[in-house]
């Protein structure tokens, strides 16, 4: 994904407000009121919803019906017993801690610059919205090791090998995952040009996400709604309850699991799908009692790698609905027009999809 580092250049986040230390905050700032939102939900059906939790020890065949199933209903998933160690998770949840508390002076050492992919900074999406977020982050597309040591210089090589353990293991997961859902597509890694060689050619970016506790969080917004642009995230939200996904035009709760990786449809797998399987709406509430790390792992092909509808998912009955785009033109696409760049590929002629 490093040559996506151009698409960043040409679509530079540039906010108009300075950085502020959340932590201190005793009570939320204008720029950072959101107007009233509905925190609980309203229908009794959709509070007892619940995502499902996929385990990857049960047989094959009970995995790929469930994987299907979940994508379809929600596009979103928790698998347990995936092989990352809880262990791991904990060093993960830890580094996290100590890099987020550290002193605003000392972060802004490795502030993104508005046209970089690394870095610490505001959420991406920022732009899109009058009001702020209460949330910090700091992304790793490449090596941390340039941005960790000006952060924890006594430390960074410990920080450093923890993250890249981790980002071995997501890469991995991703893998497996995304053989299970092509073949719960009817699909295999030979129907797909960039799965023929294993996945080796698909790159993850790491966002560490970070919700300080919130003196006003009926005012605020953690993470504003949004779908991912990527195939998948694999998404580690440690044990602070937070995240919800739209569902049926209701907000519902993803509720931690202990050591469960949260498992995201992306847009580029609802383009594959044809939109059997869907990109699902997203966002993340604030708390007054505790404060929230997340770990998001955004996976996808090279930037040239063009996503469209699969053939084998195509009939006269089911024509394909999107055009085809490069992950780079998808993201510069997302960057003009948020929430409404996949609805903007829609087709209305029934035009084939690009051969492979």
């Amino acid at each position: 994904m490093h040559s996506l580092s151009q698409v960043y250049k040409d679509h530079p986040v540039t906010l108009h407000h300075p950085l502020m230390d959340l932590n201190t905050m005793e009570e939320v700032p204008e720029s950072y009121v959101w107007p009233p939102f509905d925190d609980y939900l309203d229908d009794e059906t959709a509070k007892n919803s619940s995502i499902p939790i996929i385990s990857l020890s049960e047989p094959s065949l009970d995995v790929l019906n469930q994987i299907s199933s979940a994508c379809e209903d929600w596009g979103m998933f928790q698998v347990v017993n995936h092989g990352v160690s809880s262990q791991l998770l904990s060093e993960m949840e830890s580094l996290g801690n100590r890099l987020f508390s550290l002193p605003m002076k000392q972060k802004i050492k490795a502030l993104r610059a508005p046209d970089g992919i690394s870095g610490y900074g505001l959420a991406r999406i920022s732009p899109f919205f009058s009001k702020l977020m209460w949330f910090e982050g700091f992304t790793i597309a490449e090596s941390p090791l340039e941005h960790v040591r000006c952060l924890m210089p006594d430390d960074y090589e410990h920080f450093c090998s923890i993250v890249q353990e981790y980002e071995h293991e997501m890469e991995h997961l991703a893998r497996r995952l995304m053989e299970l859902i092509l073949t719960s597509l009817g699909l295999n890694k030979n129907d797909v040009k960039w799965a023929r060689n294993g996945f080796e050619s698909m790159h993850g970016v790491l966002q560490l996400n970070y919700y300080p506790l919130c003196p006003q969080p009926s005012n605020a917004m953690g993470l504003a709604a949004h779908t991912d642009s990527s195939l998948l995230t694999l998404l580690y939200q440690t044990s602070t309850q937070g995240l919800q996904i739209m569902k049926e035009r209701h907000w519902v709760n993803v509720p931690p699991v202990p050591s469960a990786i949260v498992i995201n449809v992306g847009d580029l797998l609802h383009i594959l799908s044809n939109g059997r399987f869907s990109s699902p709406l997203h966002r993340v509430l604030v708390s007054r009692a505790q404060h929230r790390f997340s770990f998001a792992h955004f996976w996808g092909p090279t930037s040239e790698t063009s996503i469209y509808p699969h053939p084998k998912l195509l009939s006269l009955q089911s024509p394909p609905l999107y055009q085809s785009i490069t992950w780079a033109d998808y993201l510069r696409l997302k960057a003009k027009l948020f929430n409404r760049a996949l609805s903007s590929l829609l087709l209305s002629d029934g035009i084939p999809a690009t051969n492979q």
